[in-house]
Parts: C-alpha cells; structure tokens; sequence
C-alpha cells in the first residue's frame, strides 16, 4: 500500500469512528471538542513543591496540578480510555514542573509501567507524557517482582508494598536523573524509584510529576 492511499484510508476510518464514537471534552462531556476553552484553562499549571522522604536523604517533588476537577479527569481519559492526545494538553504543566525542578540538562527517567497495564493500555503513560513536552524519556528503572494494587492502600502498606521492587540501570551511573510520573499519592513508588536509582550510582536531582492527589505526598515545604 502507498504512503498516500495509507493515509487517506486512515483518515476515512478516522471519520467513521468519530461518527460512532462522537467526541466529547474529557473535562466536563461538552460534544464536539476534545477538551473545551474552559477545561484547557482549569489546566493552568500551578506548581507545588514537596520534600519527598527518601532513606539516604530527602528529594525535592514538584508537582504541577492537583489531582482532581478537570485535570484529574483528563488524566483518567488517558490512562483508562486511551485518548493519547490530551497529553499535549498536560505537556504545559509538565515542562513548568520540570523547569521548577532544575531538570535541565538531567535524563528524565519514567516510572517503569507493570506489564499488565501496559498490555491492557498499549502504552506507557509517563513516557508519552514526557515526549509531548518534547523530551526524551530514558528507560532507566526496571520491575524486579510483581507488585499488588495500591489502590486502597494506606500510606504505611504502600511503600511495603512497592519496597525493593524496582532495579537501577548500570547506564544510570554517574548520570543527573529526574524520575518523573503522571500521578502521586503518598510517594511511594516515587521513593523507590529514587532508592534505586541512588543505588545504581545515578544523581537523582529531584521527581516531578504532572498531579497530585489532595492527600499530599510526603512533607510540605
């Protein structure tokens, strides 16, 4: 098939689903439009800084909206409807956290995605957001065991949960890193992720991440 008959039957099954599926605003459901004026606004970064303990020394979290309102349902477009291009929407609010965060010049390094969710969603969210705001993720962190659900988790049982689950990249050594992730509750995976980066030898400048939950991270600064 050529380039050009691709594209054109592309954009033929494009129509054809948006006939079937009509679009709504991922913020408030008004038809028509991805995301309306009003929801693009309620997305205004508004940057908050945490200190995220962390054995070996406390790191600063910075966090660019709260997880709730319009940005908590445009996040949950993403990850549970697979609507990939409302991350353009939230690369603002990424790029103003990572600037607040002193990442650059730093490798911005994802959380890893569990296996499961990766098959069920066909993408990894903190990748595709660190992309739309034009940077390149690097795949430094990786899953050493499975671990359960941290919905409905306390704070406590988080981090027992997610403790010694993840293993640092030889490459990280000696590298200024900057662990990033769409969403943050207690900390816990974020803490993890910079033990064990800190364990692979890496600079860990800070973690940033796009929202926050109200029940706020580690310790406000």
């Amino acid at each position: 098939m050529s380039r050009a008959l691709f594209l054109a039957v592309r954009a033929a099954c494009a129509d054809a689903l948006a006939l079937l599926l009509p679009v709504a605003c991922a913020g408030c459901d008004e038809p028509d439009t991805a995301l309306c004026e009003a929801c693009i606004l309620a997305l205004e970064p508004r940057p908050t800084h945490w200190t995220l303990e962390v054995p070996g020394g406390t790191v600063a979290l910075w966090s660019a909206l709260a997880f709730e309102g319009t940005p908590a349902r445009v996040v949950r477009a993403i990850k549970e409807d697979g609507r990939t291009g409302l991350a353009r929407a939230l690369a603002p609010a990424l790029e103003v956290a990572l600037a607040r965060a002193g990442a650059h010049g730093a490798r911005l390094v994802p959380v890893p995605t569990a296996r499961a969710s990766y098959r069920r969603r066909g993408f990894r969210v903190p990748d595709l957001l660190i992309r739309r705001a034009g940077r390149r993720p690097h795949r430094l962190l990786t899953y050493t065991r499975r671990t359960g659900d941290q919905r409905g988790l306390d704070r406590e049982s988080r981090r027992r949960n997610v403790a010694g689950s993840l293993r640092g990249s030889p490459d990280a050594a000696g590298r200024r890193v900057v662990v990033v992730d769409d969403v943050v509750t207690t900390g816990a995976t974020l803490a993890e992720a910079v033990r064990a980066l800190r364990a692979a030898g890496a600079d860990v400048v800070a973690a940033v991440t796009v929202a926050a939950t109200p029940r706020h991270p580690g310790r406000t600064r």
